[in-house]
């Protein structure tokens, strides 16, 4: 939405925030993970793309205005897959990665963890992200069930071994004083789940370094399959799964090794789980939409930087390609 809350002219299929600044990404996926468009009932969702589909054919009823189009666009984004056009299942859609992850990052930063707790945890952790993944992944080609097993052992193992080894060898350190050593043990799920969501990413998308992904021309049609732009894409994807998990892993058991010695909560105790879980609700929901901005969804990649095949194929400088959530 431009200044006095004016909507731009709506084009189909394009963001209607500036794709080029980190704020116009910003504002892109703010509206991609609003946790609202998990209730839009089937009735609604079928409405939207009925007139989305009336726009592209020209046949769009008279009096639709800019805002009801770029609404209709919101609500199919978030919830239909942009190359499968199928619904994502509600709880590994990008606007619910928020109300169903926040439950397992509270029990991931929760004190006193054991060994069986740390892995229940990371193992719900990654389940959810190997589904996210999975779900929001770049589907210009098929992915074998195995090699989201592969990725989903991986992840899991991988995170699991390194929460385990840290906190072992947090145990060991006997000249740690408690309050230090209940500080580094809330920090230990970062390291252990950014390495994983690298694992998870790597793995889960293998199969696009092999087989490459879709790349498009300035008009939507596919020049042909790269494994360079997947390469791009994996990358991209990989670093914003290590930044998102900073502040979520980081900033809460700062916050809470402060709050917790303050007066009132040592006289309330029962509300520190309240407030531990509404730091990590504030976190996660600041963390995400920054996070996902780093990159737009749909990058450019210059043709000259692809395959020689791929480069001859086009007379366009700029290709783009689906680089997935």
């Amino acid at each position: 939405m431009t200044e006095a809350g004016v909507y731009p002219a709506f084009q189909l299929g394009k963001p209607q925030h500036d794709q080029g600044s980190f704020l116009g990404r910003l504002r892109h996926f703010v509206d991609i993970i609003d946790p609202s468009t998990l209730f839009v009932s089937e009735e609604r969702l079928k409405a939207c793309i009925k007139l989305l589909d009336d726009f592209k054919h020209d046949k769009l009823p008279p009096g639709v205005s800019d805002q009801q189009l770029w609404e209709a666009q919101k609500v199919k984004q978030a919830i239909i897959h942009p190359d499968t056009g199928e619904k994502i299942f509600m709880p590994f859609r990008m606007s619910g990665y928020v109300p169903f992850g926040t439950p397992i990052v509270i029990g991931l930063l929760l004190p006193n963890q054991t060994v069986v707790s740390t892995i229940i945890w990371q193992w719900l952790n990654q389940s959810h992200n190997a589904c996210v993944n999975y779900a929001n992944r770049n589907a210009t080609k098929p992915t074998p069930t195995a090699t989201f097993l592969q990725g989903y052992v991986g992840a899991v193992t991988s995170a699991v071994s390194i929460a385990v080894g840290l906190n072992v060898l947090i145990q060991k350190a006997h000249k740690l004083n408690p309050a230090t050593r209940m500080i580094i043990q809330r920090l230990v799920p970062f390291p252990a789940v950014a390495c994983a969501n690298i694992c998870n990413v790597g793995l889960m998308r293998h199969s696009e370094l092999t087989e490459g992904i879709d790349v498009l021309d300035s008009d939507g049609n596919v020049v042909g399959s790269s494994r360079i732009a997947a390469k791009h894409a994996i990358m991209e994807t990989s670093f914003t799964r290590v930044v998102l998990p900073m502040p979520i892993f980081v900033l809460p058991p700062i916050l809470m090794s402060y709050l917790e010695r303050l007066r009132f909560l040592q006289s309330h105790r029962r509300l520190r789980l309240p407030i531990h879980s509404l730091v990590c609700l504030a976190t996660f929901s600041l963390s995400l939409p920054l996070a996902i901005s780093l990159f737009p969804q749909m990058s450019q990649i210059e043709a000259s930087h692809l395959e020689p095949e791929i480069a001859m194929a086009t007379d366009c400088r700029v290709l783009t390609y689906n680089k997935g959530l």
